[in-house]
């Protein structure tokens, strides 16, 4: 085999239109050129003697984009099935190897903020939680991955921005552990998720209220879909903020299962790669958002690696209920409800 044998498929797939480009790959083309960019001189991908760079990267999106199988690709580039593997492999140890340039650096919101969605916010980092992905598993093996809704999936951690991009994910905890334990993990591991004393995340219910994590109040309305009627007290309101921040964490999880098939259906990957595959979704959802000027899935959507960024340890270690941290949120949930009704009273 050589160079040509997978050109014409790369050209129809990729450089014949970013209309075409996107489909395939989720991706238009200058994105595209810069990705391979990147992973050649940064990332340790080589054109090999029978393909270059640009075919292995735009076969690996492709299986990303599409979770199709081995022998679909095959044909489709007309390689065969071990260089198929083979690259893929090498392209996603690329990808992986650069997610320090990928994962977004966490700042907090600050002082001055104005947006409304935010501004009572101060000094948070952004919102985390934890969602299923379908995996493949031997049947021996597959109790510890049994959701409480039969499903067979991984438990994923992941963190995000307000702009929607990937701070940290941990991916390969067994589907029947619960949100509580996999963040324990994120944030013990020497090179885990780094929060600074005086920031903090958005979570919900499930996990616990205290230093570092911030969560709504139990047996209030919380939901975004329950606001028919205007909040009643002060934790309602708070409740609802809290909320309509929080979101964009699953907005996040909405964006990579609608741009990743890989990620939606049971992959036909095994369960040892699985959680490397996970994330390089989450660092090219990330790459596509810095990248390019408009992202084709803004209008669709309603709604583990080492963390960059911490050079102190000055850090939360720990996940404890805290007296201090309840009293915080009584503060902002009372200052956010003098507010408001002073802004109706005026009106």
């Amino acid at each position: 085999m050589s160079y040509h044998n997978g050109r014409d498929s790369i050209h129809d797939m990729v450089y014949k239109s970013d209309k075409t480009s996107v489909v395939n790959i989720r991706m238009n083309r200058n994105a595209f050129t810069r990705l391979c960019d990147m992973l050649e001189q940064r990332g340790g991908l080589k054109n090999s003697k029978n393909m270059l760079v640009d075919e292995q990267v735009a076969m690996f999106l492709h299986v990303l984009a599409h979770n199709e199988k081995n022998r679909i690709i095959v044909e489709r580039f007309k390689r065969s099935g071990e260089t198929v593997s083979r690259c893929f492999k090498l392209v996603l140890d690329a990808v992986c190897r650069l997610h320090k340039e990928f994962y977004k650096k966490p700042v907090p919101i600050p002082d001055d903020e104005t947006d409304e969605r935010w501004r009572w916010f101060k000094g948070c980092l952004g919102a985390l939680d934890g969602t299923y992905i379908k995996v493949k598993v031997l049947a021996a093996n597959r109790k510890p991955y049994r959701t409480r809704k039969g499903e067979i999936c991984t438990n994923v951690l992941g963190v995000c921005s307000r702009d929607l991009q990937f701070i940290y994910v941990l991916a390969g905890w067994e589907g029947s552990a619960a949100d509580t334990r996999v963040l324990r993990d994120a944030i013990s591991r020497p090179h885990g998720l780094k929060i600074p004393h005086g920031t903090y995340y958005l979570c919900d219910a499930g996990y616990t209220n205290g230093e570092g994590f911030l969560t709504p109040y139990r047996g209030q309305r919380y939901h975004l879909n329950d606001w028919s009627r205007p909040p009643t007290n002060a934790k309602e309101l708070y409740n609802m903020r809290h909320s309509s921040a929080r979101n964009v964490i699953e907005r996040c999880f909405g964006l990579i299962k609608s741009r990743w098939a890989i990620l939606c259906d049971n992959a036909y990957h095994p369960i040892e790669s699985m959680p490397r595959i996970i994330i390089a979704c989450c660092l090219m959802h990330n790459f596509i958002l810095t990248t390019m000027t408009e992202d084709p899935l803004d209008q669709e959507i309603v709604v583990n690696h080492t963390q960059f960024g911490d050079e102190h340890d000055n850090i939360i270690s720990t996940i404890e209920t805290s007296q201090g941290w309840t009293d915080r949120r009584d503060l902002l949930a009372n200052t956010m409800f003098t507010d408001w009704s002073a802004r109706r009273a005026n009106n």
